[in-house]
């Protein structure tokens, strides 16, 4: 086929179904994959008047009408610089190339720049929905030069998910925004599948719920404030029964939970940022955690906890749903203020209100509370993290005294809830006019002459600490009170 709108690189689940979608919606498409029985396997199973196929990067741009529009669907890392590589030879200037993987947003900027020098326009472009949304409509967001975008954006537009404030994609900013956009997306993720766990851990362990009583509380919560794609997909998992035992299929899962690096990346640039993002890093740690089975089983043996678990007390459930709806809301904060001081420090231009508008359908963490954050942003876009807003902060303050017991149950039962628990450290840290770092300071400064700053005079100051210790009495112990 020659005239191809579209030429995409890449045929495993995601680059096969957004082939579909593509061609399903009124675009040519030319797809190409290293191994070529692959691509012909997939032509002779779909069977699309609209796709074609390439078995060969020359063949594949020769097919396509200038200028190019090229989809990259390999694996993140060194397959996209390889494929690049080989790529470039069969390209001209003002040819457009996306990356749709989840690559790190820092090699989305390196890539940028050296194509920038070849005339080639280059896109980081974030996907959320899964290989279902691929096909039916995924969120989309793109980021890097408005021009290359503009190439591209009714392509994207028509095949993206739609919600009620249109359809579900959007230019995200300069440089490497789009990638770092769905890198913060997966650690929000992180944070409410964490979240949803622990309230399922607190069910079993403190209620001794059977995975279906489980499931008609999620079922029931997702009718609520919790209304999200993660919330019932959780009711449809613990529902399901392993067809060979007949038994819950997730109670025969180990529980060591894998991960892809986007939420470790989210957790290292809040880092760098200078961004307080706990409850993000706190799902992160988890997953890291649980790997270690081997370690935690021992453990078990060799430190019980205190006491016998305690009886989950009464109005327990509605304490879990609490913890899940503030632990949800303090990720969002966190995340959102990720996306301001990136934006900021990276001059990507981020328009984090549409961020939230575009996850309004099609992506994995779609939720009812995603129209009342944007509304806020809308209303107060230089808020950084929405708790300076009234309406955020009523709706802490009506879940919080519920978290605090299901914490508080959690902690007596030795029940880790770690996205929960630093959801409320954030806030307690957050709402106090006075923290202790003075004393780190003061010691920063009496090791290393870190200097200091007073609260009764302007400058910096630095102190000769052990001049200004008093001598000790003779023959008193150092611990003497």
């Amino acid at each position: 086929m020659n005239g191809a709108d579209l030429g995409l690189i890449g045929l495993a689940a995601m680059g096969q179904n957004l082939a579909l979608n593509f061609a399903r919606n009124g675009f040519r498409v030319c797809v190409y994959n290293r191994t070529a029985d692959q691509t012909r396997a997939f032509l002779e199973q779909v069977r699309e008047e609209a796709l074609c196929a390439a078995y060969s990067l020359d063949d594949l741009a020769r097919c396509l009408v200038r200028p190019r529009r090229i989809l990259l669907m390999v694996r993140a890392g060194t397959a996209v610089d390889e494929v690049l590589e080989q790529l470039l030879p069969f390209l001209e200037k003002g040819d457009v190339v996306m990356d749709g993987g989840n690559s790190h947003f820092a090699d989305t900027e390196r890539r940028m720049q050296a194509l920038a020098a070849e005339g080639i326009r280059f896109l980081g472009l974030g996907i959320s929905g899964g290989t279902k949304g691929a096909l039916l409509g995924p969120s989309l967001m793109p980021g890097g030069s408005p021009e290359a975008y503009a190439a591209v954006e009714e392509m994207l537009t028509r095949i993206a998910a739609v919600s009620d404030a249109g359809p579900c994609c959007a230019y995200m900013g300069r440089g490497g925004a789009g990638h770092f956009v769905k890198m913060v997306h997966n650690a929000i993720e992180y944070a409410f599948m964490q979240g949803i766990a622990e309230a399922y851990d607190g069910m079993r362990t403190g209620m001794g719920m059977s995975p279906e009583v489980a499931a008609e509380v999620f079922a029931r919560w997702n009718e609520g404030a919790l209304q999200a794609y993660l919330t019932e997909l959780t009711a449809r998992v613990l529902r399901y029964r392993d067809p060979e035992t007949g038994e819950p299929l997730v109670e025969r899962i180990l529980d060591e939970a894998e991960q892809k690096g986007t939420g470790r990346w989210a957790a290292q640039s809040a880092l760098e940022l200078g961004v307080p993002a706990p409850t993000l890093t706190a799902a992160v740690t988890a997953r890291t955690l649980s790997h270690f089975k081997a370690h935690r089983e021992r453990l078990a043996a060799l430190l019980p906890w205190p006491g016998p678990v305690p009886a989950a007390p009464e109005g327990f459930l509605a304490d879990l749903e609490d913890g899940l709806n503030l632990t949800l809301l303090v990720a969002f904060s966190q995340g959102l203020w990720l996306f301001h001081e990136a934006s900021r420090q990276y001059q990507y231009g981020t328009d984090r209100a549409e961020v939230l508008r575009i996850w309004r359908a099609g992506c994995i963490i779609r939720a009812r509370w995603l129209p009342f954050l944007e509304e806020i942003l809308r209303e107060d876009p230089e808020n950084p993290h929405l708790l300076f807003h009234p309406r955020f902060l009523e709706q802490i303050r009506q879940r919080l005294p519920g978290a605090i017991r299901a914490r508080r149950w959690a902690l007596e039962a030795g029940v880790p809830m770690p996205a929960l628990g630093s959801a409320l450290e954030y806030l307690q840290a957050m709402r106090r006019a006075w923290l202790p770092a003075n004393l780190i300071q003061a010691q920063r400064d009496a090791f290393g002459a870190h200097t200091y700053r007073r609260i009764d005079r302007p400058g910096v100051f630095h102190t000769e600490w052990e001049e200004t210790i008093s001598p000790r009495p003779q023959g008193r112990s150092p611990w003497s009170v």
